[in-house]
């Protein structure tokens, strides 16, 4: 993979790859009780249910999106000041206590966004957050979501996600958005380039950004999506860097705009 993944020319692939990631949370939350439902997860605040209506939220946004300008507008008037607290007043019209009814709901928010984001044109940008974006971005996006919350998830239950080479997107995806981590923090970025050398889950080599950069991260592609979403910490991760401005985006990188939050703590997690 040499350069980042062109997810605009390649959206039926995104949105295939991107269903069978969101299936993926059925896996871990289907057979759950009520107990399970209601366990914390590492996000400070957020159960298990919590976080399946977050996913749902966005995969309903997603879908609105790609499908109707106006009403993606209305849905995101409220949270141009302040998304956070906008997220978090949604979460609660979600029947966070009837597992049955979220897990309903947050298959058809699933299948609405898989849906449309299939049917919108490859090459016209939908609206988002901060500026319009090609569903093929917004699909990456997504996946993105679904590998964070998912993890937080899988946490909380103790288990170990399957990991496939479909997170390629979520790794190019993070070199795209690779000033997040900068802006959310109010700094500057570098006026450089990072290259990544990344080892996928089957064992290819995935490499992009400019050959030869002096700022370079390397390690597992995993472990890169889980420091991009900060699940885990860098001290935990199989991912390091040569270069100053590559060490310090190590320590800044999130593949998500806004407020990059606590993250997780040195051996939390390690393996």
């Amino acid at each position: 993979m040499n350069g980042i993944p062109n997810v605009i020319t390649e959206l039926p692939a995104v949105i295939s790859d991107l269903a069978a990631e969101a299936a993926q949370i059925d896996a871990l939350v289907a057979d759950l009780d009520r107990t399970d439902w209601a366990r914390e997860t590492p996000a400070t605040g957020w159960t298990v249910a919590h976080q399946v209506a977050h996913l749902s939220f966005v995969f309903r946004l997603a879908g609105t999106a790609a499908s109707d300008a106006e009403a993606f507008a209305a849905m995101t008037a409220e949270a141009a000041e302040d998304f956070d607290g906008a997220v978090n007043a949604v979460l609660s019209t979600y029947p966070l206590d009837d597992p049955e009814k979220l897990l309903a709901r947050w298959r058809a928010d699933r299948e609405f966004a898989v849906e449309k984001l299939a049917a919108a044109p490859a090459d016209q940008p939908v609206p988002w957050l901060v500026r319009p974006i090609p569903p093929g971005v917004l699909a990456c996006a997504g996946m993105m979501e679904v590998l964070a919350h998912g993890q937080d998830i899988a946490d909380a239950l103790g288990v170990t996600p399957e990991r496939t080479d479909r997170i390629g997107h979520v790794a190019g995806f993070a070199a795209l958005t690779w000033e997040f981590g900068y802006q959310s923090r109010g700094l500057t970025p570098p006026d450089t380039e990072f290259a990544y050398e990344l080892t996928s889950p089957s064992g290819r080599k995935w490499e992009f950004g400019p050959p030869g950069a002096e700022q370079l991260i390397t390690g597992d592609a995993v472990d890169f999506c889980l420091l991009v979403t900060r699940r885990r910490h860098r001290d935990d991760l199989d991912v390091t860097a040569v270069g100053a401005d590559a060490d310090h985006w190590l320590d800044i990188a999130q593949a998500y705009r806004g407020p990059a939050g606590p993250g997780r703590t040195p051996g939390q997690f390690r393996t």
